[in-house]
């Protein structure tokens, strides 16, 4: 049976708890879309970008996934 206690479950993992949406969100705060666009070279950060349409995308498109989540780790150890 797993414990609620999810520290305990994954203690090395900084993505741990945080999710897609709070670290797209976060992202397009910090680097806006035409930045991140630039950073990441996906269509949807940079045709009519929206949180909805690039969540889609990213949920279906593991290595853009992993680009977006180093470079959320990148810009939260400034």
């Amino acid at each position: 049976m797993k414990t609620k206690n999810s520290d305990k479950e994954q203690p090395n993992n900084p993505l741990h708890g945080v999710k897609l949406a709070e670290i797209l969100q976060y992202l397009v705060s910090e680097y806006g879309w035409k930045e991140l666009g630039a950073i990441i070279k996906i269509n949807s950060f940079n045709n009519n970008p929206t949180i909805k349409s690039s969540l889609k995308f990213l949920r279906k498109t593991p290595w853009a996934r992993t680009k977006v989540e180093n470079l959320y780790l990148k810009s939260i150890q400034k």
